[in-house]
């Protein structure tokens, strides 16, 4: 006759067996698994009959491995310690972000809000590895092109995560020299005596913010401001501005860094474009 083939050993069994190894007995076993003695006992018996054999010596000041029982206990322990480390490893890999990850976001916000803040994110996070992408064109997160977006805009594509990160402030401004050669607008009507400095069609078309111009149509009735200059980024109309050439609308967080800049019409109140933090949702 052919040999009974064997059942599978059991891991809820193998668990309560390593715990009663290492404690010696049953009963310090069911203290640390929170079983009763008894429901150890059986655990061990029913091991041992799906064995075939006898996994300890029992007496009256514990337990003892047989010999099958330090073969067992040696896999065992083994598995479980693994099986741990794996455990720390998963944990450890959700609290503490590494790897290589790729960020498009628009030409403007890239280089002159993102990267000058990046020295923060790298102190936190000294294992992950920045691609950023700068283009004012929409990647497709959905085919990987990018891993994540920092946009002006909701995502037109379907499946993506947006979470709104803050305001990007927005105001007229103009130069030192400028003011002191044409003097400072004082009113909305006052705008349309001076030299305006505006977003290119061309790149307005790509920008998500419609609106970008806002000063050219500002207080007007149907017939817009003509812009003495187009430039087609916001760091071409920020030398711009700074030259003199005359006033243009630029991000208050940018205007900032530069003193030789002056609000226009700092009571006009700013004109706000929201930025979003965009990701697919796997």
């Amino acid at each position: 006759m052919g040999s009974v083939p064997r059942m599978p050993m059991d891991w809820d069994k193998l668990r309560v067996f390593h715990a009663a190894a290492e404690a010696g007995s049953f009963t310090h076993a069911g203290e640390a698994l929170h079983l009763s003695q008894s429901a150890v006992s059986r655990q061990i018996s029913a091991l041992e009959e799906s064995l075939g054999c006898t996994l300890f010596h029992r007496h009256a000041r514990g337990l003892l491995l047989t010999e099958q029982g330090q073969t067992l206990y040696g896999t065992v322990h083994e598995v479980f310690a693994k099986l741990a480390k794996t455990q720390r490893a998963i944990a450890d890999s959700q609290t503490r972000a590494e790897g290589r990850l790729r960020v498009t976001t628009t030409i403007i916000l890239g280089t002159l809000w993102l990267a000058p803040r990046l020295h923060e994110f790298f102190d936190r996070h000294p294992k992950i590895q920045i691609a950023m992408l700068t283009t004012d064109a929409e990647l497709d997160l959905g085919m990987r092109e990018a891993d994540c977006a920092i946009r002006l805009s909701p995502p037109s594509q379907p499946d993506l995560v947006q979470r709104r990160l803050m305001l990007i402030n927005t105001h007229p401004y103009a130069a030192m020299s400028y003011v002191q050669a044409h003097g400072l607008p004082e009113t909305l009507a006052d705008l349309d005596r001076h030299r305006l400095i505006a977003f290119s069609s061309g790149a307005r078309a790509r920008i998500p913010a419609p609106d970008i111009n806002w000063h050219l149509e500002v207080g007007t009735d149907d017939k817009p401001r003509r812009a003495i200059l187009e430039v087609n980024s916001a760091y071409g109309i920020l030398r711009a501005v700074k030259s003199g050439i005359g006033v243009g609308v630029l991000p208050d967080f940018l205007a900032a860094e530069h003193r030789d800049l002056i609000p226009v019409l700092p009571d006009l109140g700013r004109h706000n474009f929201p930025a979003y933090f965009i990701y697919p949702e796997e």
